[in-house]
């Protein structure tokens, strides 16, 4: 299928504003483009309560936002890891699709600004996200949720997070999860060879050299690279995670290894739902407003949540 026009027309707005290649700018340099390109002006989605706050990390205070619609309780509980290549982006940047999640999938959702490299490497943020989860499990009743309907989510890196949060759990012990929400998620080292590294490894937001940017600033040495919490894939076994949700994208750099997750997901016998949108980009999700295909996305993750936690 060739790229959405909706996608394109995205795009050629981007290229217009000249704005320089991540991969040649400092860490907060990226921050501060990353917030420009992501900031659309679009109304947020109305839900019934947002709230920021501060719990216990592992590196001292963890900032967290929590969104509860509207209804009454106790709802299930969603906790989603922010893509941002595990540099850039917060919990403003991904406040659109958090919001979206809670009012469609009828959820509390507690967003968790982990800690960023390359300030804090690998395994900063996995370390963060595991305490988040454990940390909303146990003040479940205080957040109006509830712990036995708990799913880990995210998107890009986001959705490592997630899925390595799922692993540890299922490895040290943990809360039960009912589900994982992959969305184009980082599941590979870049030099796995994987074809839509190359593919799309130019001109669709996302490149290839812009990874191997981000995954400098990650880990401390490249020897990290085949650790199962870097590199979800290359875990030995896959089974007895929770069920899950794998979304990727046609013309993404990290199309195939999200499709590999989903199949080594089902092959080892993981309920596992896979769809993989062809027109579209890397970030589309997050796209609500600009790209049909992105509402599409966001309902089909609402209807699994609400499946999932039925």
């Amino acid at each position: 299928m060739s790229l959405d026009p909706q996608v394109r027309a995205h795009l050629d707005t981007l290229a217009a504003t000249g704005a320089p290649p991540m991969h040649t700018l400092s860490a907060p340099q990226a921050r501060q483009q990353i917030l420009a390109e992501l900031d659309t002006g679009a109304p947020p989605t109305p839900v019934a309560a947002v709230v920021n706050r501060v719990i216990p990390g592992p590196g001292g205070d963890l900032p967290v936002r929590i969104y509860t619609p509207e209804g009454q309780g106790p709802f299930p509980l969603v906790v989603y890891f922010h893509g941002s290549g595990f540099v850039v982006c917060n919990l403003d940047t991904h406040d659109g699709i958090c919001r979206h999640l809670c009012k469609g999938a009828s959820c509390v959702v507690v967003s968790v600004d982990y800690r960023l490299a390359p300030e804090n490497k690998f395994p900063a943020a996995p370390d963060d996200c595991l305490a988040a989860t454990r940390w909303t499990a146990a003040h479940a009743a205080e957040l109006n949720g509830d712990a036995t309907r708990l799913v880990v989510a995210g998107d890009s890196a986001g959705g490592n997070l997630a899925t390595v949060t799922a692993l540890r759990i299922r490895d040290e012990g943990g809360p039960a999860l009912r589900g994982q929400l992959l969305v184009y998620p980082v599941t590979d080292y870049h030099t796995a060879g994987m074809p839509s590294y190359a593919e799309n490894a130019d001109g669709y937001s996302l490149t290839r050299d812009s990874m191997i940017w981000f995954w400098n600033h990650y880990l401390n040495n490249p020897t990290e690279a085949t650790h199962p919490h870097v590199a979800p894939l290359r875990a030995d076994s896959l089974r007895g995670l929770p069920p899950a949700l794998v979304i990727t994208a046609g013309y993404d750099p990290l199309r195939d290894e999200g499709d590999r997750y989903a199949e080594r997901l089902q092959s080892e016998g993981v309920p596992t739902v896979h769809s993989r949108y062809p027109g579209m980009i890397h970030g589309f999700f997050g796209m609500t407003g600009v790209v049909d295909q992105a509402q599409a996305a966001i309902d089909e993750a609402c209807a699994w949540l609400r499946q999932v936690n039925s």
